[in-house]
C-alpha cells in the first residue's frame, strides 16, 4: 500500500492564536493557519472548508499549500455561511433556496478539481428537523436524493462522500445514521458517491466503526476516514483513540482488510479547550502510526484469524491485549 497521508481539521490551528501569534488582530488567515499546520511532523494534507477557507484563485492557494510541504487532500462543504440554510439546505422547502445550496457545492467542486484534488465532503447537517409534524419526510427525503444526485452528475471524476451524523445543528438530521446513509447512496446511484466515516459520529449514532467501515465497504465506497474520540453521548472531537483504544485499532485494521488508501483525517477539537494544535496533531499522528503498525502485526497473526472464525471472543482478546500491552 502506499505511503499512508495524514489530513487535518485546519481550524485546529487557531488554538492558543494569540500565544502563537501575539500580535494578531483578530482570527487568523487561513494561510497563517496553514504555515502553523506546516509544523507538524508527519501531517502530509490539509482539507478545506468551502467557503469558508477558499480564495478566488484556489490554484494558487493551493501552490502555496504545496510550498509548504501540504498538499489539499479534498473540500469539505460547509452551509452555514448563508443563514438561510438554517432550515436546510438541499432540504430547504424554498426551492431557491435549494438552488443556492446545490449551485455552491457546484461551485465548491470545481475549486477542489482547481486546487488538483478529487474528493468534496457534504456534511448536510442542516437538512433535517426538529419537531413532529414539521417536515414533509417523503418530500424531504425526495429533495436530499435530487440534490445529492444533481451534485455527483456535476463532475464524474470528482468523489462526492456523505459524513453522516445522528445531529447537531438539527435536532434529528436526516442523514443520521449508517444504514439510512447507505439506502440515500443506494438510491443515488451515482458511481462516484460514497461515504466518509466519522468516528465520533459512529460513535454516538450506537454503531460500532469497524463494522461501519466493513458495509460501507461492502455497499458503497469508503471515500474517508475521519479519526477522533469521545464518550458517544456527542461530537466530543477528543484525541485519536484517547478513549476507545480498542475501537480505534480494530478500526484500523479492518480499513486495511477492505483496501482503503485514502488519508487519515483528524476530526479532533484542540481549540475547545486551548490545547497546543502542533503537539495535538503531532500525537495524532504517532498513535495512528503505533496503531497501524500493530494492526500489521495482526495481519500477520493467523492465530487471530481462526480465533475470529470460532467466534472466540476470550482468545481474540486475550492476543489484541498482548499486541497491545506485551505479554
Amino acid at each position: 500500500m502506499p505511503a499512508q497521508k495524514f489530513a487535518t481539521r485546519l481550524n485546529s490551528f487557531a488554538s492558543n492564536a494569540q500565544r502563537y501569534w501575539p500580535d494578531l488582530d483578530g482570527k487568523p488567515s487561513v494561510i497563517q493557519m496553514a504555515e502553523r499546520a506546516s509544523t507538524v511532523k508527519g501531517l502530509t494534507d490539509l482539507d478545506l472548508n468551502y467557503p469558508d477557507h477558499v480564495e478566488a484563485d484556489i490554484g494558487a492557494q493551493a501552490r502555496r499549500l504545496k510550498d509548504l510541504g501540504l498538499d489539499v487532500n479534498g473540500l469539505a462543504m460547509r452551509y452555514y455561511s448563508n443563514p438561510d440554510f438554517k432550515l436546510g439546505a438541499f432540504t430547504h422547502p424554498d426551492a431557491g433556496v435549494r438552488r443556492q445550496a446545490i449551485d455552491m457545492t457546484k461551485r465548491g467542486i470545481d475549486a477542489a478539481r482547481s486546487a488538483g484534488a478529487n474528493l468534496m465532503t457534504i456534511w448536510l447537517g442542516q437538512d433535517g428537523f426538529d419537531y413532529g409534524f414539521q417536515a414533509d419526510y417523503e418530500k424531504m427525503w425526495s429533495n436530499e436524493i435530487n440534490a445529492i444526485r444533481e451534485v455527483a452528475e456535476h463532475d464524474r471524476h470528482c468523489q462526492i462522500s456523505i459524513e453522516y451524523k445522528p445531529n447537531e445543528p438539527r435536532a434529528f438530521s436526516l442523514l443520521s445514521d449508517l444504514g439510512t446513509t447507505l439506502l440515500a447512496v443506494k438510491e443515488v446511484g451515482a458511481e462516484n458517491l460514497g461515504v466518509t466515516l466519522d468516528f465520533a459520529h459512529v460513535l454516538y449514532a450506537d454503531e460500532i466503526p469497524a463494522f461501519a467501515a466493513s458495509m460501507i465497504a461492502r455497499h458503497s465506497r469508503l471515500l474517508g476516514v475521519h479519526l477522533n474520540d469521545g464518550y458517544g453521548k456527542r461530537d466530543d472531537g477528543l484525541m485519536v483513540a484517547s478513549v476507545n483504544t480498542k475501537a480505534t485499532l480494530e478500526l484500523l485494521w479492518q480499513i486495511r482488510r477492505v483496501g482503503y488508501d485514502g488519508a487519515i483525517y483528524f476530526d479532533t477539537f484542540p481549540d475547545a479547550s486551548g490545547l497546543d494544535p502542533v503537539e495535538e496533531c503531532a500525537v495524532n499522528i504517532a498513535t495512528v502510526q503505533n496503531l497501524m503498525a500493530v494492526a500489521i502485526r495482526l495481519e500477520n497473526d493467523p492465530r487471530l484469524g481462526e480465533a475470529i472464525a470460532r467466534q472466540d471472543a476470550v482468545t481474540t482478546q486475550s492476543i489484541i491485549n498482548a499486541a497491545l500491552y506485551g505479554s
